[in-house]
């Protein structure tokens, strides 16, 4: 099993949004890990607190994740933190030795600098 993350940035904070959000971030990284949904051991979300509309675990279950573990956690507020991001871990069944890419879309690009070639703005 193999563990790959991403975050995005959420435009507003209304379940349209984050629904948006979520699918073009989960879509992304599936994408570009050649990931099948019948991979997927579980996710872990979590939301930062100025988004309140829709957990984006429950996002996720509109793209048809209904046998995929889900859990959806608050990030604790900080002083400069990012607004308006969701971040994402897959746990996932690989059974080759592969490197998955993390992807990190809009403003969430600048949370790991470090991974900027896998970044999309």
């Amino acid at each position: 099993m193999r563990a790959v993350r991403g975050a995005v940035t959420v435009d507003a904070d209304t379940p349209a949004a984050i629904d948006a959000a979520v699918r073009e971030l989960l879509e992304q990284l599936t994408d570009a890990n050649a990931i099948d949904s019948r991979d997927i051991v579980s996710a872990i979300f979590s939301a930062t607190p100025d988004l309140r509309s829709r957990n984006p675990a429950t996002s996720a279950r509109t793209l048809g994740w209904t046998d995929v573990p889900l859990m959806g956690v608050a990030e604790f507020e900080t002083d400069g933190m990012l607004a308006r991001c969701v971040r994402v871990m897959l746990h996932v069944s690989v059974a080759d030795g592969r490197r998955l890419q993390a992807v990190y879309l809009g403003g969430a690009a600048c949370l790991r600098p470090d991974l900027a070639s896998f970044a999309e703005a």
